[in-house]
This record gives C-alpha cells, sequence and structure tokens, in this order.
C-alpha cells in the first residue's frame, strides 16, 4: 500500500512551501475523516484534478513528529474528554524532512473556529524554557504547570487549492509513545480538511461522501493518551476506538 500511495502522490502537481503560505489558515474551520488507507488511492485519484500536492527537497510523503505537553492532572486531555467547547492544545513539532521546529498552541474558540499560535525553535524542550513559558502566558491567558505527556510521530501528504483557499492533511502511519512504550494505530488515514468555513462542496468533501464517509471528531492527542495511560477515563472516545479497531482490523 504505501508502493501505492507514493505512485498516487507523484501523479498530483506540487506545490512548494512558500506557494502554499497563502493558505496558511492559522484561524480556520478542521474536520477530520478516518478511513481505511485501501480506500486512499480511489479517492487521491478523483480528485487529483482539484488539487496541488505539497513537495519539499523532492518528497510529497512528509515525516513528522511531536511532543505534547499538559499538566500533572491532564487539563487538556480532560477538557476534550470533558466536552468543553473551548480548549487548548501545546506541543512542539518536528517537520522532519525540511528540518524545522515550531512550538505551537491551537486554542478552539468555542464557535468551532481553531487558532494556531507558534514560534519556530531549535529543537525539542523536555523542560520549557522561559521565553516558550512566557508564550503560553501571552497567548492563554494562563501560567499553566506543563511537562511532557506523549511523543508521536507520523507521515503526512498535504493537499492545497489555491483558488478555494482550501488544504487537507493526510497523516499516515500513526504511533505513539511514553517512557519506553509505544503503540501504533496501522493500516488507517486520518483526513483533515482546512477551510475558513466548512464547505460541503468542496472536491474533497464531495469524493468522500461518495464513499459514505462522514466527519468524524478525532484528535490523534486523546487517542494516543488513551492508548498509552491506563488511569485516564476514557468512556466518551470508547466508541471511537471502537470504531478505529475495527477498520485497523478490516483493513489488516
Amino acid at each position: 500500500m504505501k508502493t501505492c500511495i507514493n505512485s498516487i502522490a507523484e501523479e498530483f502537481d506540487s506545490i512548494s512551501l512558500e506557494e502554499m503560505d497563502s493558505v496558511s489558515l492559522l484561524k480556520r474551520t478542521d474536520t477530520k475523516f478516518i478511513i481505511p488507507e485501501n480506500k486512499l488511492e480511489e479517492i487521491l485519484s478523483a480528485v487529483q484534478s482539484e488539487y496541488k500536492l505539497l513537495e519539499i527537497g523532492g518528497r510529497r510523503v512528509m515525516n513528522y513528529n511531536s511532543l505534547y505537553f499538559d499538566t500533572p492532572e491532564k487539563k487538556f486531555y480532560l477538557d476534550h474528554h470533558n466536552g468543553k467547547v473551548r480548549r487548548t492544545k501545546i506541543r512542539i513539532r518536528e517537520y522532519v524532512d525540511y528540518k524545522k521546529f515550531f512550538f505551537e498552541i491551537k486554542m478552539k474558540d468555542g464557535k468551532g473556529n481553531t487558532n494556531k499560535s507558534r514560534l519556530t525553535i531549535p529543537h525539542f524542550e523536555l523542560e520549557l524554557p522561559k521565553l516558550l513559558q512566557q508564550f503560553i502566558i501571552e497567548t492563554t491567558g494562563v501560567d499553566y504547570d506543563l511537562r511532557p505527556v506523549l511523543w508521536n510521530k507520523f507521515k503526512r501528504m498535504t493537499l492545497v487549492n489555491i483558488e478555494h483557499k482550501e488544504r487537507a492533511t493526510i497523516d499516515l502511519d500513526l504511533a505513539f509513545s511514553h517512557n519506553g512504550i509505544g503503540e501504533r494505530i496501522p493500516n488507517l488515514a486520518i483526513i483533515e480538511l482546512k477551510q475558513e468555513r466548512y464547505d460541503r462542496s468542496s472536491a474533497l468533501v464531495k469524493a468522500l461522501k461518495k464513499h459514505s464517509i462522514n466527519p468524524l471528531g478525532f484528535s490523534k492527542y486523546c487517542t494516543g493518551m488513551t492508548k498509552l495511560y491506563a488511569d485516564l477515563k476514557y468512556n466518551v472516545f470508547k466508541p471511537k476506538l471502537l470504531r478505529l479497531n475495527k477498520l485497523t482490523k478490516i483493513t489488516a
């Protein structure tokens, strides 16, 4: 399947990182879809004429590593689990193939919008320096007591439609780790559509709808936490976890 994905990726026209900046959408609406990886080739083929594919250094399938932070009480995780519409996520993300690190704060505003603020940093930080602590306070208004709680890595393709100011990321080979313990979610593709507001006329939405694939909320962070922290409550996420397990078994 990986060979097929790389092959179909080569069929897209490419777009550079600089060109993609016009569709950065730091304030946006995110809509997620979860599909078996074996459906991805057909869906990508259906939308090939509508999107360009991000290419950096000759690569179109990129590698990403992330380190998530939370409070000792796991506030960020529990806010999501408990259905709070205003919530925060804080992480360091490494864009492996173009050798950049960003400290990122994502905040849901309660109206369906995601606001992302970030700083370029030189490397991963396990203990946040004063500069980043101050950035958190200035961005969120809160002085959180944070510590690293979860690593994750994945491969990503990024589709870009400049005409409609729309991007879509497709994440594959998702894996989590913490304190030497690891979990993988194989045979799954996580599609995240990023728009100024949700638009059902999107070519990608139409292609997914044709396969009876509807939006489904999904958090890589919360999924990883449920898999690696046995003491966390996760009853709200249980139906989604069961669905993920079913999809991965079907496509294995």
